[in-house]
């Protein structure tokens, strides 16, 4: 069904309602009109990594464990399984009249907002730290879940806009003062491609202020910029109780009747919340008109037509049993596997069975559900902890020991016991083990969102980029035993990692893998797959070089505008091969310009894997404009791909890089074409020194002219 189409119907079955029901279709759980057959529909929905809070699902890798594989296919893919089985869910909960909260087929995923500082809890769930990253992955990951059929698989929300990234103790009270020039440049670009290329059905507001205007009450972002500049048409959302900050926390209203006319006037027609039960006090005080009301009522009709929740679909008739299905549970797999990066390997990877007799693995993380999943996750019929996927591969080949270690976070593991109960444990296990898996890190109860952790003291972001003290302690430990040791990392942001990079022989970034995870790094482990993700991420060494967490500019934060070198820099990670760009050159530039007047460039790279093991890895392209003062201080991602090559084989791809890619931005926020001269970089890494430094390998580079 086209939009017009939908709108049409929607504004002929709004027009049967009364200004009172109007109303009432604008909160989050819109109840039914049963005058007019209508039932009751909750607006709320998840699937970040497959379907939320709705029961079992199958449970993929957190966001930025997906951003890792730089894979937009297999973002795609993943997209249509969690439609998929949000279909399969929805046909029979409503078959059963159950139309409770994350039941329904209006998904708030995906998170593009940018992963600016290592501190933000909420990093995890968002693509990264890259605009060009975020906005490709987004796209494939809404194209995936919206469907191209005749009516739409379910309906993506793009979030959180505009500028969101902590901190999250002051995110309803915070403002966010990010220039011009840092708007288009870094904040907006995922948002603007989700909606003018993917055609995102929805985008929903953040909670802080951005210039002193309320995200979700912004006539400027939402108005101007959203549907005037981008030309959105489906629906707004606000983040949830977000429009009750105006009055209660932001100040910038007096009355809950005021704050839900803010919000309304300024474009936001849905409200997950309460305040929009105020919307007819604001309409009897003239704050609102019936136009405005009904207008937002159409838009959420539009979509719930789009949907075919009134005429059917042709989704109508996928089963249940498309929930957790051989084939989705397999593409989790090879999610997790594509995920897994590897930032150092002194040869002991992969594990050769045949020469272990005992493995030890230690680690509050080892055997931990809670670590496999992120956070805004759905339910397994399965886990698979590291420790499992291990005992399962060895089967009984060689001798597993086992020590927690420690606690995630506490002095102890039991409460009566002393400081460091597990410590000796864990050597004695290392003590007696050929080799030692160490898995370390964090999970949701320590980084995530405001109000949703048990990190109270930081609203679920980091003080710093430490592990926990007692997870230092027992590397420390384990060291002293002198024993071999791979160190698994499962965490959603940069963790300092200088001792293990000292002291360890491997070094593995499996992030929250999803809920059979364990099974897809012992795979990896023992070498039936070459680890191939890449850091979507700058692993910084510590804080010492970042400005203010509160502070929105983009000076010396990530990849593009740091000025020091990172520990492990974004788009590294090594391979069991040994894949290296041999030749690049530029086969096509385009005769037709964009709008700022600049053409797409298709590049031949030349990929060649002299080692002796198969593997994936990405090629990574890198821009500088080497002319404008506008240009972003460092080589900045334009294209990657993920390529397959066998050991000792060449394969040639072709890369497209838009006109987009060579545009800047001025300090007044406009974008344009300056300066004709650019040097690009082809590798599968960044062309950074620390890269080179890491690899061994030097990126090709070529001198272009536009």
């Amino acid at each position: 069904m086209k939009r017009e189409e939908a709108r049409k119907k929607a504004e002929e079955l709004v027009g049967l309602m009364t200004l009172e029901e109007r109303a009432s279709q604008l909160r989050y759980d819109a109840p039914a009109i049963k005058r007019l057959g209508i039932p009751s529909y909750n607006w709320w929905g998840e699937s970040l990594h497959g379907v939320a809070r709705a029961g079992t699902a199958t449970v993929f890798p957190q966001a930025i464990g997906m951003a890792a594989s730089f894979d937009e296919e297999l973002i795609g893919a993943i997209a249509n399984c969690i439609a998929e089985e949000g279909r399969a869910k929805y046909n029979e909960f409503s078959a059963h009249n159950d139309r409770d909260i994350y039941k329904g087929l209006t998904f708030w995923s995906p998170n593009v907002n940018i992963f600016r500082d290592p501190r933000w809890g909420r990093g995890h769930e968002t693509y990264g730290e890259d605009p060009f990253l975020a906005s490709r992955l987004g796209v494939a990951y809404v194209k995936g879940l919206q469907g191209d059929g005749e009516t739409m698989k379910a309906a993506a929300c793009a979030k959180h806009f505009a500028v969101h990234s902590g901190p999250e103790a002051i995110r309803h009270e915070f403002d966010a003062e990010p220039s011009p020039k840092d708007m288009e440049e870094t904040y907006l670009p995922a948002f603007e491609a989700l909606v003018k290329e993917a055609h995102a059905e929805a985008v929903m507001g953040a909670y802080n202020r951005v210039n002193g205007q309320p995200c979700c009450g912004s006539k400027e972002l939402i108005q101007d910029i959203l549907r005037g500049k981008w030309g959105f048409e489906g629906h707004f959302v606000s983040d949830c109780w977000a429009i009750r900050d105006f009055h209660e926390h932001h100040m910038v209203t007096a009355t809950a009747a005021e704050s839900a006319a803010m919000a309304l006037n300024a474009g936001c027609d849905l409200n997950c919340g309460n305040t929009y039960l105020h919307i007819l006090s604001a309409f009897q005080q003239g704050l609102v008109t019936e136009e405005g009301i009904t207008e937002a009522a159409v838009r959420l009709y539009t979509t719930r037509y789009l949907l075919g929740l009134f005429d059917g679909s042709e989704y109508d008739s996928i089963p249940y049993e498309a929930v957790e299905c051989s084939g989705h549970l397999a593409l989790a797999d090879r999610a997790a596997k594509e995920s897994v990066v590897m930032l150092k390997n002194d040869g002991i990877l992969p594990l050769d069975l045949g020469k272990i007799k005992t493995i030890g693995i230690i680690g509050p993380n080892a055997d931990s559900r809670k670590a496999l999943i992120g956070n805004y996750h759905g339910t397994s019929s399965e886990y698979i902890t590291v420790s499992d996927g291990i005992r399962r591969y060895v089967n009984g080949r060689a001798r597993i020991l086992y020590s927690e270690g420690c606690s995630l976070f506490q002095d102890n593991t039991e409460p009566l016991a002393m400081k460091g109960d597990r410590l000796a444990e864990a050597q004695i296990v290392a003590e007696h083990s050929d080799i030692v898996v160490l898995c370390l890190g964090l999970d949701e109860t320590l980084e995530g969102e405001e109000g949703d952790t048990g990190n109270s003291y930081a609203s679920g972001d980091k003080m710093d980029l430490l592990l926990p003290k007692p997870q230092r302690e027992l590397m420390e430990a384990v060291e002293q035993t002198g024993k071999p040791v791979v160190f698994c990392l499962m965490a959603g942001s940069a963790i300092d990692l200088r001792y293990p990079a000292e002291h360890f022989n491997a070094i593995l970034q499996l992030w929250y893998p999803g809920a059979g995870g364990g099974k897809s790094i012992a795979d990896i482990l023992f070498g039936e797959t070459s680890p191939s993700g890449k850091l979507p991420i700058t692993f910084y060494n510590d804080l010492s070089s970042l400005p203010d967490f509160t502070d929105y500019r983009m000076e010396a934060r990530t990849y593009r505008f740091m000025e020091e070198n990172a520990q492990y820099p974004f788009g590294f990670g090594l391979t069991y091969g040994n894949v290296a760009v041999t030749d690049a050159k530029v086969a096509k530039i385009t005769e037709e310009r964009d709008c700022f007047g600049l053409p797409d460039v298709f590049v031949n790279v030349t990929v060649k894997n002299s080692g002796i093991y198969d593997t994936d890895d990405v090629i990574q392209i890198y821009v500088k404009n080497t002319d404008s003062a506008y240009g972003v201080k460092n080589p900045a991602l334009c294209a990657f791909l993920r390529v397959h090559v066998k050991a000792g084989e060449c394969v040639e791809v072709e890369m497209p890089i838009h006109g987009r890619a060579f545009s800047v931005v001025n300090q007044k926020g406009e974008r344009l074409k300056d300066g004709s001269h650019f040097e690009l970089y082809a590798a599968a890494s960044q062309p950074d020194k620390r890269s080179i430094e890491l690899t061994q390998i030097e990126p090709v580079k070529l001198h272009l002219v536009l």
